[in-house]
């Protein structure tokens, strides 16, 4: 109420671990910290639902909820904030069986421009009553109010869960079986890519022997016989495209190892050149287009002389790149610009997104201005101007506000 008093900007604040300049104070004012209010409010495991402060982390909540048999399975690689990853609409490694935030957000405590106190949503599965403020709140960051609390979905521990890596000659090889692997509708958990140059990278960072080719590292959750069925039928997919040397994590340690080199990627791709500065990027795709998509913007990163990572939630189209740069020299912060714009307009010619998980923020509003259309920019700004008039709340991020 004192920042719309006295028309201040508020910028809420989870562990700062968002990619696209959504927490930069741009205009000034107030860095929100809500990492303290981190209280699991309350477990109700016989409807598989929990209610959060939105400073809880992933890990915490999972720590928390593990005696019940249940998880929550949204799992973006870094250890997010409840209330970021709602904000930021973050998916992560198990969308591709379990959906992203906008799935698995049932109901919001938010604080809006003026210091009201609303609630969005309930504890119910479903809901057709009246517009869906829980899914407007859910993606916003932050623009439209602060969420102080989140209710969220759970799911049974899956009886059994095996992980494998599968190695490729080819980045085409790699894709194509994902494709075929989701096109036949095997409800795979987990389906990530990393190609040769990723690898290698993890190995030394990670001090692992992987096989360094184009690699699908994948994860089943089910019963036995149903992760058994599986297995096999991923296999044999795998082997049509020429996949080499499958390798399991039978073990939780072992998977856990996995996992960790996997999110682990961008700490090995800044390793791998002392000095540099990451710039990232990802984007969406229609799954029948992941080929044209990823291979194209690899190609493309190849032939600049940047060096780079590649790491794909591959499953559900979604992948990313990492172009190291030397921060000393514009010129390389100019063709990692240019490439993203590539990689970008590319997606967008092949009805996807300019960004399935990262968010908007500062890097990516004109790709949306791209992508939405000036009637859809319109009306968020109409959104936006009926909810925050005086523009205290992240001003500067997603759109600009004055009408163009």
């Amino acid at each position: 109420k004192l920042a719309a008093q006295y028309k201040v900007p508020v910028i809420p604040f989870g562990v700062g671990s968002s990619l696209e300049g959504h927490l930069l104070a741009v205009q000034g004012g107030i860095s929100l910290d809500v990492s303290r209010m981190n209280q699991v409010l309350s477990v109700n495991a016989e409807d598989l639902t929990v209610t959060v402060q939105p400073g809880v982390t992933r890990k915490q909540l999972n720590d928390t909820v593990k005696s019940t048999g249940l998880f929550f399975p949204i799992d973006p690689g870094a250890d997010a904030t409840l209330g970021g990853m709602s904000a930021t609409r973050a998916s992560g490694t198990n969308a591709v069986r379990y959906g992203t935030m906008r799935e698995n957000v049932l109901a919001l405590q938010v604080v809006t421009a003026q210091g009201e106190v609303i609630r969005t949503g309930t504890r119910a599965k479903k809901s057709s009553a009246g517009y869906d403020l829980t899914r407007l709140m859910v993606g916003s960051e932050g623009t439209l109010g602060v969420i102080t609390e989140v209710t969220v979905k759970l799911y049974p521990l899956p009886e059994a869960v095996m992980a494998a890596t599968c190695s490729f000659d080819s980045l085409a090889d790699a894709v194509n079986t994902t494709i075929q692997i989701i096109q036949m509708g095997v409800p795979i958990a987990r389906c990530e890519l990393l190609d040769a140059n990723t690898i290698r990278m993890v190995n030394k960072h990670s001090h692992l022997s992987l096989t360094e080719g184009a690699m699908l590292l994948m994860e089943f959750h089910g019963s036995p016989a149903g992760v058994k069925e599986q297995v096999e039928t991923v296999q044999a997919i795998a082997t049509e495209f020429g996949g080499q040397t499958f390798e399991w994590a039978h073990t939780p340690e072992e998977r856990t190892r996995l996992w960790t080199a996997r999110h682990n990627a961008y700490f090995a791709g800044i390793q791998s050149r002392p000095g540099c500065k990451a710039i990232t990027t990802d984007t969406c795709v229609p799954i029948s287009h992941l080929a044209d998509a990823l291979l194209d913007s690899v190609t493309e990163a190849q032939n600049s002389g940047l060096s780079y990572f590649l790491v794909g939630h591959v499953g559900d189209g979604n992948f990313h790149m990492g172009y190291l740069i030397d921060p000393d020299k514009p010129e390389e912060r100019e063709t990692a610009e240019q490439l993203n714009t590539q990689l970008v307009r590319r997606a967008l010619r092949l009805g996807g997104t300019c960004t399935g998980e990262h968010g908007v923020g500062l890097h990516k509003m004109d790709f949306l201005i791209s992508e939405a259309g000036s009637g859809a920019i319109a009306m968020m700004r109409a959104i936006k101007q009926a909810l925050d008039p005086d523009n205290i709340m992240n001003p500067g991020k997603i759109f600009a506000l004055a009408l163009a």
